[in-house]
């Protein structure tokens, strides 16, 4: 016998634990709600992908800097204890536990359902789990928020060569001799910086000529030098033609479109991401398998009759971020629970930080994006290297800021960010993009001295307020 709930939502990482939250907590009523996963509740983000990256880079990140501080350049020559910074990784992820979790799910009437969810028709999820097999309904709602997992490139014994995706470069138990990483994006850079930091020879190869190509020119070329001079072989404008690891265990042999051979003992590829979702069931509500799911602005799937079938996060397409994700699924909720919501941040307003030293941190367009959308835009740029708040942090420091103006209502429609910290510089940026605040009223948003934050009174001063 089907087990009836108001809400059931499936996949419990962070877009799927907030819709859960927030439509239980609407205004209507309490609603019931099932939460379906098949792993760790918590996510890739919580166990394989934001936090354990992150923990890895920071212990670099501090040693960076403490590199560019008067009295503390000596201490910091040492190498990282990398043993310590593992330690550290797996403190982070809570061993691989989701106990804490599940108790949060207690506290907010969520029922976890433990097992394999998806669609067998209108408003229906069949569960596949250990103890078998089991079916739930929804009265009103059901929130596909099953991720994505990376994307596997067809090339010629790669499959076979099992590569670390980013489960394995996050996870690992020992430091790599050789990495060889495949791909340009935020992953690639972020993790190969990590595994450099804690003693691997990591090699970085990117098809393009650029790496981080959706971000402002600048950006490629400050994280491009940084890499190198951590000591990183960046090969740009080649590609992988060939993986060969026999029985898919010791050493790795990677063959390039120069013809040139790369060696190592584990390959990352790092090369995009798919939505999840193959088996979720999609075909017994009339759409596709293994494309995303089209929703509107009120995350409802199209196609669907009814608008009881939403989704948010990576599986929808639309924007893969976690807390855009996690933004997707508080507006998801809502709607569930009876408010009216319409989404549009994911599409104008996202703010991204990469951690890599230096940082880099980004929000809305860039000024070719802002130009190809037919925006007549000016760009002011200053250097960090001018500001106090800068070298406090540390001697020799530098970074760069761009903000990307649309004259003709002179509001900031993008801005980027790199150096020591400016991820913390980020939401005053997205507040401005997000709230179109005219920059004569920005003009009286005056910055602390001695902070970072002051680049903001450069930038203004350049555009001529």
């Amino acid at each position: 016998m089907a087990e009836a709930f108001d809400v059931v939502v499936i996949g419990g990482g962070p877009a799927g634990e907030v819709a859960a939250e927030r439509a239980g907590a609407g205004k209507e009523s309490k609603l019931s709600v099932a939460l379906v996963e098949q792993e760790l509740l918590g996510g890739e983000c919580s166990y394989w992908a934001c936090i354990p990256s992150k923990a890895l880079l920071r212990p670099a990140e501090a040693q960076w800097l403490a590199r560019h501080t008067p009295g503390l350049q000596e201490a910091a020559k040492a190498p990282l204890d990398a043993r310590e910074v593992l330690k550290h990784r797996d403190y982070m992820v809570g061993d691989y536990n989701d106990e804490s979790q599940a108790q949060w799910a207690e506290k907010a009437n969520i029922r976890v359902v433990r097992g394999h969810g998806r669609l067998s028709g209108p408003r229906t999820v069949r569960v596949e789990g250990r103890e078998g097999s089991r079916e739930l309904t929804a009265r009103k709602a059901v929130v596909l928020a099953t991720g994505s997992r990376p994307r596997l490139p067809d090339i010629p014994g790669l499959k076979e060569a099992r590569p670390w995706d980013n489960r394995g470069a996050t996870g690992a138990k020992e430091v790599p001799r050789r990495l060889v990483v495949l791909g340009g994006g935020v992953v690639a850079v972020e993790l190969a910086q990590a595994w450099r930091s804690l003693g691997s020879e990591v090699t970085l190869v990117q098809r393009s000529r650029r790496l981080l190509s959706r971000y402002e020119p600048f950006v490629s070329e400050e994280v491009e030098k940084a890499l190198r001079d951590s000591g990183v072989t960046v090969r740009l404008g080649v590609e992988p033609t060939r993986v060969q690891r026999p029985g898919g265990q010791g050493e790795v042999t990677v063959t390039l479109s120069s013809g040139d051979t790369l060696r190592a003992d584990e390959l990352l590829v790092a090369m995009g991401r798919v939505a999840n979702t193959d088996e979720l069931g999609l075909e017994t509500v009339g759409l596709t398998p293994g494309k995303p799911v089209e929703v509107d602005d009120q995350l409802r799937a199209k196609g669907v009759d009814g608008g009881w079938l939403y989704a948010c996060g990576d599986v929808n397409g639309r924007n893969l971020l976690t807390h855009m994700g996690k933004y997707q699924a508080r507006l998801a909720g809502d709607h569930i629970a009876g408010k009216e919501v319409r989404a549009w941040a994911d599409a104008r307003a996202t703010p991204q930080v990469i951690f890599t030293h230096p940082q880099v941190a980004s929000v809305g367009l860039t000024e070719e994006q802002a130009r190809k959308q037919g925006l007549r835009v000016r760009t002011v740029q200053q250097s960090l290297s001018h500001v106090a708040g800068t070298e406090l942090l540390g001697r020799n420091l530098d970074g760069t800021a761009r903000l990307v103006v649309d004259e003709s209502r002179r509001v900031i429609v993008g801005a980027t960010f790199t150096g020591p910290e400016v991820g913390e510089l980020l939401h005053a940026a997205t507040i401005a993009v997000a709230g179109e605040v005219p920059l004569d009223t920005l003009w009286h948003a005056v910055p602390s001295f001695p902070t970072l934050s002051e680049v903001w009174l450069g930038l203004l001063e350049a555009y001529g307020l």
